[in-house]
């Protein structure tokens, strides 16, 4: 009777032993996937246990930072939320959201906000590591992750999110940076976190990036690896919003700082400048151009509020505009506003209704003030057009030294127009080609600090050169020497301007 009493006993526990061995298999296997694989449950997992389907919608996952969300409750696109791509995303936005977590720069309780997110990946990923409060904006919903917003005009409050992430290289695609970079910095919450990926990792488009950003402080930067072959490695940049902070760094009296790095690797990479005068300017010209390195072959321009061309002494619409600017600067599918300079009045109705272009119908001057305009030269002269001379311009008082038939013409502070017109956050080109003038607008502008709002310069300076007409003889129209236009040339490189030689 004890035997048959204690058979059911033995039973019992032999049970008991087996379920507890279960659950220490089930235990270890989890503590597996958590921990040593520092991950959730994956999209798709065997081990997914939580829910009897492995499609996304369908679970409810615990995961490693301690959230946990009931995703059954979302109704994801079926064709996104079940492709191969969408996992991976996934999976890429968790590994990136975990690293913020335990920086500091994000947590399970933060307000967040993903922009320009087409299908909700990064929310999704969000969401899954416990950050239930977060939203998408896109200009197509995709609810209830995605609402409808624009990165450049957000559908919220001020002050309304924690934390604000732009993943996809989202901003680097927008052709409105600077309303980008303000929306978020609209409705960042003071103290609060902004997470940009950008493809651009180039140290000049890095500092255009800063400048974009009035009331952030950058905190740091990383290059982490990407997914795919279109985005092999990703620059991530995380910034913290000040209180009551606006961040300048230019002033309109002061000359300019010190060159920053990002301009001196720039230089180091421009082409040398040519230290023996050339016999022959005009052939030296076709040579040289093949040699240009032009900046944005050498880094990436985006994160500009806008793009300017200043061509001064511009002369036809159809010359340096349109036969050089528009055709051969390597603009980046970037739309520029052009400014014209121009005071011969003879040019002047090629530019109605020229879209994108502004005229301004003076001469670029170091004051404002009354010039002399010189409107021909002697015949022959390879530069005439149509009875045009090349433009050279002295102040009405001193009036000699020009031949030939003259105009009073009204000439402006070039270096003030320049402060009033552009700022740093604008990319700023500028062709300059004012017989002469230049040694007189150059040094205003170093002394002024304008330069410093110009990012590539391309200067004809003029000197006695050597005549294509007349072998061994100067031209007597110019006082200044070739050497003199090489310390023109050396003096804005110093100053951490790309300037290329013109001919």
């Amino acid at each position: 009777m004890e035997l048959a009493a204690g058979k059911p006993g033995f039973l019992r526990n032999i049970v008991v032993r087996f379920l507890l061995f279960s659950l220490l298999v089930v235990g270890v296997r989890f503590a597996y996937v958590i921990t040593i694989r520092g991950e959730s449950c994956r999209l798709g997992d065997d081990f997914c246990f939580l829910s009897s389907s492995a499609s996304p919608e369908n679970h409810d996952i615990v995961t490693a930072a301690g959230g946990r969300i009931g995703s059954s409750s979302v109704t994801l696109n079926p064709t996104a939320a079940a492709s191969p791509e969408f996992r991976k995303r996934v999976m890429f936005y968790i590994t990136v959201f975990q690293d913020l977590i335990v920086d500091g720069f994000l947590s399970t309780k933060s307000k967040s906000l993903c922009v320009e997110t087409p299908v909700g990946d990064d929310v999704y990923a969000l969401r899954e590591i416990g950050v239930d409060d977060s939203v998408g904006i896109h200009k197509k919903a995709s609810k209830p992750l995605v609402i409808n917003g624009l990165g450049h005009r957000h559908p919220f409050e001020d002050n309304t999110f924690d934390f604000i992430f732009s993943g996809d290289s989202a901003l680097d695609k927008s052709e409105k940076a600077a309303e980008f970079a303000s929306e978020i910095e609209r409705t960042l919450k003071p103290e609060g976190y902004v997470v940009v990926h950008t493809a651009s990792i180039d140290t000049y488009s890095f500092n255009s990036f800063i400048r974009l950003f009035n009331s952030c402080s950058f905190i740091r930067s990383r290059k982490i690896d990407g997914f795919g072959s279109e985005n092999p490695q990703i620059h991530e940049i995380v910034m913290k919003k000040q209180t009551g902070v606006e961040t300048t760094s230019f002033s309109n009296t002061n000359r300019c700082s010190v060159v920053p790095g990002y301009k001196q690797e720039l230089l180091k990479k421009a082409e040398p400048l040519i230290e023996s005068e050339p016999l022959k300017p005009w052939l030296t010209l076709k040579k040289n151009i093949q040699n240009v390195k032009y900046l944005p072959s050498m880094a990436d321009i985006n994160f500009k509020q806008r793009y300017v061309y200043i061509d001064v002494g511009a002369r036809s619409y159809g010359s340096s505009i349109v036969s050089w600017f528009k055709k051969q600067y390597p603009k980046q599918n970037k739309t520029f506003d052009i400014y014209a300079i121009e005071a011969d009045t003879h040019f002047h109705d090629q530019y109605r209704n020229k879209k994108g272009v502004t005229l301004l119908p003076y001469a670029a001057w170091v004051r404002n003030e009354s010039l002399v305009f010189e409107i021909n030269q002697t015949p022959g002269d390879e530069n005439v057009v149509k009875g045009r001379g090349m433009g050279r311009i002295q102040p009405v008082k001193s009036g000699g030294g020009i031949v030939g038939s003259t105009d009073v013409i009204q000439g402006f502070d070039f270096a003030d127009w320049l402060k009033n017109t552009v700022t740093e956050k604008d990319f700023v080109v500028m062709k300059m080609d004012v017989e002469g003038t230049e040694f007189d607008l150059i040094p205003k502008l170093i002394e002024s600090g304008g330069i410093c709002l110009i990012d590539e310069v391309f200067l004809e300076c003029h000197y006695n050169r050597w005549q294509k007409c007349c072998p061994g003889v100067r031209s007597p129209k110019y006082e200044k020497s070739y050497g003199q236009c090489l310390d023109l040339f050396r003096s804005l490189r110093q100053q951490g301007v790309l300037v290329h030689q013109w001919w």
